[in-house]
């Protein structure tokens, strides 16, 4: 299973649209985490799981999406009502109610991944305006038995980090 995770495109098309045409044959979801300011007329958005973000003021998505993908559980949210800026305590607490295996989210614009209590957080960065770098980021994650891989790109799709995970 492979899945393209972006967030925090604040009005971006031209790259939102790059990054589609690259991955939507090559992966099995493609999640936006919000704040993409574009509605859900976008084209560039099509073929997008897209939530709501705390900058999507025309009220067309939803503030969380739950997608199951073959045995991996998706939760997907912006991260502002869950105060990730803070901590990521909420978030998995959500994460596990929904008994999600991969929680993806942004609004802090700063790239990471970690596994907590068998829960996969995963913020792709922002791929307009980066915290703490200066690479405009997405992820790619790759999942295969209980193996996962998640590998941060620049726009110009530059291995910027990767990080491996064993679930289960």
């Amino acid at each position: 299973m492979r899945a393209l995770i972006v967030s925090d495109s604040h009005g971006l098309t031209s790259e939102l649209e790059a990054l589609k045409k690259k991955f939507e044959h090559d992966v099995d979801i493609m999640i936006h985490c919000g704040d993409s300011e574009l509605s859900v007329h976008n084209t560039e958005l099509a073929g997008f799981e897209v939530v709501k973000g705390n900058c999507d003021f025309n009220g067309e998505f939803l503030n969380e999406i739950v997608k199951d993908v073959g045995e991996i559980r998706f939760f997907v949210t912006h991260g502002h009502l869950y105060n990730i800026k803070m901590t990521v305590q909420s978030l998995w607490y959500r994460a596990k109610e929904l008994e999600a295996t991969v929680a993806c989210f942004g609004h802090s614009h700063i790239m990471g991944a970690e596994l907590l209590d068998g829960i996969l957080l995963i913020n792709p960065g922002s791929i307009l305006l980066p915290r703490s770098r200066k690479e405009r980021t997405y992820a790619v994650l790759e999942w295969e038995e209980k193996n996962a891989t998640v590998t941060f790109f620049d726009l110009d799709g530059r291995i910027v980090a990767m990080q491996s995970f064993i679930l289960g």
